[in-house]
């Protein structure tokens, strides 16, 4: 079933405020095999939100709302969806006695504002909020034939998960043609571009495949993401397994991890499995590798050291490299850094970044130099800058992570 999910409030047409209720409810919506396909955000407006919800009704099934079910005169849902549906909004008695009772046990009196709150379009249901003044709306209608089933629930995000939770996931588990698991797997991988990667994989991300392969790219981590639909969990698995297998095949050392990995906890796992320490020195990456690393618990026995350099001065001071400190963007202050942070630490391993080097011109980008210091030597690679200066930085320092998660898997070559 195809689903919507509105979203309304001045707050969030003006960007004051992010709409985490959408990402959330198309979560639970997907878990119940519901196919978001849609959001939409409105403001405080009347003839906006009603015509958002006109407009949902043409193409989704089942429209679950939030926002706008306060008691103040810019809480504009339920007059919306009387316009909308041409029902005229009626006084549930009984929900305005709730209302009041729940004021008077934390010792207050209701305001005569919060009876808007107790007003329903004719034909729906409340449904219940135990600890707010807003209650939801339940709302099954026919549009152009067809049946569309509305549900709005507040916007206050821990009134909306107790509703989930309490009524309104068992209800849309109740529909007709409802019920259908849906499954996600991601493959994460880096090394290459978005394209290059889905160069080598084509028939896995065609069009209306079954289950689906999507692409998405973050900082360079390119991720797959592998949908199935099916009767259980078990089905769906099974139904990836083929899918996850023959992308892990066609993308070899390219494929990093799984789920939530990301680089430095991949690493920090090789690093507990090889029991070997690391230590870092940066200039160009701010520390980002040093931060990542701290934020691994499994990587602390084995993370040692974590150096931020960003003079000559401090080159010298912490590292001992008084002249090959003064050229941060050499291929040789690198190799020396990693050496000398390795020796000093006693780490097994060293990691260092240089600092960037500014592009030659148009057809010559931006470098730095990444280098791996061991017990067999020094290792040097030279990382093109040709990427946006906001991801610089990030990009970067998971160069350096994969170049030393390859020397760790025994290929020392860039994917």
């Amino acid at each position: 079933m195809i689903a919507e999910v509105i979203a309304i409030g001045d707050e969030l047409t003006t960007g004051q405020r992010l709409d985490t209720n959408s990402q959330w409810l198309s979560q639970r919506l997907g878990e119940l095999g519901f196919v978001v396909r849609y959001h939409s955000t409105a403001a405080d407006d009347l003839a906006s939100c009603s015509e958002v919800f006109s407009q949902a009704f043409t193409r989704a099934q089942v429209i679950v709302a939030t926002g706008g079910l306060g008691p103040t005169a810019d809480d504009l849902t339920r007059e919306a969806i009387a316009a909308a549906t041409g029902r005229p909004l009626e006084h549930n008695a009984q929900v305005e006695q709730q209302i009041r009772d729940l004021f008077e046990r934390r010792g207050r009196t209701m305001p005569d504002r919060n009876t808007a709150q107790a007003m329903f379009p004719r034909g729906s249901c409340p449904i219940p909020n135990p600890h707010g003044t807003a209650p939801g709306i339940a709302l099954r209608l026919s549009h152009a034939g067809a049946t569309r089933h509305l549900f709005a629930l507040p916007g206050v995000p821990a009134e909306m998960f107790e509703m989930w939770a309490g009524t309104l996931s068992a209800e849309l588990t109740s529909l007709e043609g409802a019920g259908q698991t849906v499954c996600h797997y991601r493959i994460k991988c880096f090394g290459v571009g978005e394209s290059q990667l889905e160069a080598m994989i084509p028939e896995l991300t065609r069009r209306n495949r079954e289950p689906a392969v999507g692409i998405t790219v973050h900082q360079g981590t390119i991720t797959l993401r592998i949908t199935a639909r099916g009767s259980s969990r078990a089905v769906c698995q099974q139904a990836m397994q083929a899918t996850i297998d023959e992308a892990q095949r066609r993308l070899g050392p390219l494929v990093f991890g799984q789920e939530d990995d990301e680089l430095q906890d991949v690493v920090a796992g090789m690093l507990a499995d090889e029991q070997q320490t690391l230590a870092t020195v940066e200039w160009g990456t701010a520390g980002l590798l040093a931060r990542w690393f701290a934020g691994v618990e499994a990587a602390r026995p084995f993370y040692s050291t974590g150096l931020v350099v960003h003079s000559a001065e401090a080159a010298a001071g912490l590292l001992g490299l008084a002249d090959v400190g003064r050229q941060p963007t050499s291929e040789a202050f690198a190799a020396s850094a990693a050496q000398a942070v390795r020796e000093r630490s006693a780490a097994d391993l060293a990691l260092a970044v240089g600092a960037f080097c500014a592009a030659d011109s148009a057809l010559q980008p931006g470098r730095c130099y990444v280098a791996i210091a061991s017990s067999d030597g020094v290792t040097t690679q030279q990382v093109a800058l040709g990427a946006h200066p906001a991801i610089l930085s990030p990009l970067t320092a998971k160069r350096a992570l994969n170049l030393l998660r390859l020397r760790l898997l025994g290929d020392e070559a860039i994917a």
